[in-house]
């Protein structure tokens, strides 16, 4: 079984709801298996708590199709009913012909689609709206509809009348206006629930508004639907321990795709966590992985954890292996600036960071080696995607691993600093969409080639 959740436009409360779907069908028994259309850390860290399982991403420009169909069935293949959370609005992408879009990934699944509407002040006229979207691509696998921000019992009968005589859909919901299923925003979109535990119950009320508003019974009989996929035999390889890989994992650094982490564990790496905050040393380990994150939001924390700043600037000068993504570089740098606080960090690469109020790097990115790397991710071209509000400044003879050919990187030119056997980019790379970047940085962390 399996269900997309999609809107007609961004900040629907497809992603209130889509939480709220998933926390209320596992309280129902039912093993829920949650993905999430494109690039995107935070709201999978919501699904995922939701659900009690990771949450995987599908992006078929990062992945392409096939990848992302083999990674979709890989992850729900033990999944009673999955449910994908679409991004943007339903037909939006970077693409005219949609081969990017949520409308398209629903026909590469074969999977029916619950369209949120967000229907404040609309009566009748959101009948011509579904009927656009009907209309537009016909094979559009669209099969029920979610009321969100419905003022009354009374706008609720005129939705569900116009949506009924000139729509033909089923309204499988109608959810009220409701503060206690609000989650905070930040510049990146959701406050990621990896920083702060307290905001758990959030889930909780978001379940209990979908028990109480959506009719989960017919959600199921729509995700039971979706005809059955061929299935995609996918060898894994499962090497012993052989390496010690350092991964902070704390509440400054949380983004990682299961995936990286999956394919890291399957190739032989021991994955050792340390917190970033906490723990004065690193544990003892043979290379370092720097996930994305907020540095900016724990510069007091982390400056005054001085002993491990330490310690990291002189694995790093001995020559450890060590890859970062965007958080990750903001730490290794000499210092952060953010709201004209400026602290220092581990003063490994020679540059410092600010932070702005308007975003520095947001979208897809494309890459080619330099060639100057002490290891590559990737050959040719290699895909990804960047969120970022910092910028690289006051540096000094920097040397990079990749040339951008679209994004902005660093410099709009340029991508991933090296320092010694250090790799850190703005650049957030996914391995099921590069997927020689695993083998590669475990075989240099073993071998130094």
């Amino acid at each position: 079984m399996r269900v997309i959740v999609s809107a007609t436009h961004r900040s629907s409360g497809k992603t209130t709801i889509a939480i709220g779907l998933c926390a209320a069908l596992s309280q129902k028994g039912l093993v829920v298996q949650p993905f999430k259309k494109g690039p995107d850390y935070i709201d999978p860290m919501w699904l995922g708590h939701a659900a009690g399982r990771d949450c995987h991403n599908i992006d078929i420009f990062m992945m392409g199709e096939d990848r992302a169909f083999g990674a979709f069935q890989s992850a729900a293949g033990d999944a009673d009913l999955s449910i994908i959370e679409g991004n943007k609005g339903f037909y939006d992408g970077l693409d005219m012909d949609g081969r990017d879009s949520t409308c398209h990934l629903a026909r590469l699944l074969k999977s029916p689609v619950i369209l949120i509407i967000d229907a404040r002040g609309m009566t009748r006229g959101i009948a011509p709206l579904l009927l656009g979207y009907q209309q537009f691509e016909p094979d559009n696998m669209i099969q029920g509809v979610i009321l969100n921000m419905v003022a009354s019992s009374r706008h609720e009968e005129k939705l569900r009348a116009a949506i009924e005589q000139y729509c033909g859909l089923e309204v499988v919901g109608a959810l009220p206006a409701m503060k206690d299923i609000e989650i905070e925003q930040r510049h990146l979109g959701l406050i990621p629930i990896r920083e702060n535990v307290q905001l758990l119950p959030i889930i909780d009320n978001a379940a209990k508004v979908v028990r109480d508003f959506v009719n989960l019974e017919r959600v199921i009989d729509i995700a039971k639907s979706a005809p059955i996929l061929p299935e995609i035999k996918a060898e894994k390889t499962f090497l012993p321990p052989s390496i010690r890989l350092g991964v902070a994992r704390d509440p400054v650094f949380t983004f990682y795709y299961p995936e990286n982490i999956d394919a890291l564990r399957g190739l032989g790496a021991e994955i050792i966590p340390f917190n970033t905050l906490t723990d004065e040393q690193l544990p003892i380990v043979d290379g370092l992985y720097f996930g994305g994150g907020f540095p900016e939001m724990f510069l007091e924390g982390l400056s005054k954890n001085k002993s491990l700043l330490t310690n990291i600037r002189a694995v790093i000068e001995r020559g450890m292996p060590v890859y970062a993504e965007c958080g990750g570089l903001m730490y290794l740098s000499q210092g952060i600036s953010y709201k004209g606080t400026i602290r220092k960090m581990v003063g490994a690469l020679p540059c410092d960071i600010e932070v702005f109020a308007k975003p520095q790097g947001h979208g897809y990115v494309v890459m080619q080696q330099t060639g100057d790397a002490p290891w590559s991710g990737f050959d040719g071209e290699g895909r990804g995607h960047e969120f970022h509000y910092s910028r690289v400044v006051n540096s000094c003879g920097l040397d990079f691993a990749y040339n951008i050919v679209r994004g902005n990187g660093v410099d709009r030119r340029h991508d991933g600093i090296i320092y010694k056997s250090v790799i850190a980019s703005y650049t957030h790379l996914h391995s099921v969409g590069v997927p020689q970047w695993a083998p590669r940085f475990v075989d240099f962390v073993k071998h130094g080639v």
